[in-house]
């Protein structure tokens, strides 16, 4: 097989969560700070380092009121959560084929968790997820990739990383994996995941089993 490991971003990835996040944002800015931003605004800022760098970017004083205004808007909304159609099987068929499957994000383990409880599937192909406070440095930097790698006990050039932000590809090129965007995230366009230079990017569940 090409990639005997395959690692996924979550957020938008395998999972249509783009629009509870950007909701929990708008939330957030407007409980907080008492104005409004832009959802494309904020949709440019996921998939990067994490939720606290987010709301240290809207206002760097007032970041724990920000976290806990989102984190309490947030977390029941993952009970209306959707998958993406088709991400079920390619995760069943990477598992029966052999593969290595793991989840890179920068969601905390216990968002993660709400995200498997909904979705079973998640659970029973991943062997293990690399979240937030598994490094300290966080995408776009390689570290969150290397660190699923190495408890792999494997090399970059066995390895392909899917993600949907820009982030998610820089990310795979800084770790020298084979970098895959994927056009169904829809937070991010596409132009701007080709900026990035991407070694593949599909627009299907097939498209992408037939690159890996």
């Amino acid at each position: 097989m090409r990639f005997p490991v395959v690692l996924f971003d979550l957020d938008g990835t395998l999972i249509d969560s783009g629009p509870i996040i950007i909701a929990s944002m708008r939330h957030a800015v407007q409980t907080v700070l008492g104005r409004e931003i832009a959802p494309e605004e904020l949709a440019a800022t996921i998939g990067g380092p994490g939720l606290v760098a987010q709301m240290q970017a809207l206002d760097a004083n007032r970041v724990e009121e920000l976290v806990e205004a989102y984190r309490v808007h947030n977390e029941p909304l993952h009970d209306t959560l959707q998958g993406f159609d088709g991400m079920a099987d390619v995760l069943a068929r990477l598992d029966d084929e052999g593969r290595k499957l793991a989840i890179v994000t920068a969601k905390r383990h216990r968002t993660v968790g709400l995200a498997f409880e909904r979705f079973p599937w998640l659970e029973t192909h991943i062997d293990f997820v690399i979240a937030h406070e598994d490094t300290e440095r966080h995408k776009p930097d390689p570290d969150p990739v290397l660190a699923a790698l190495d408890r792999f006990g494997e090399e970059p050039a066995s390895a392909a990383y899917i993600g949907d932000s820009p982030f998610d590809i820089r990310s795979a090129k800084a770790a020298d994996v084979f970098a895959i965007a994927v056009g169904w995230g829809g937070i991010h366009p596409e132009e701007r995941l080709r900026a990035e230079g991407p070694d593949a990017f599909v627009r299907t569940p097939e498209e992408l089993l037939h690159v890996l």
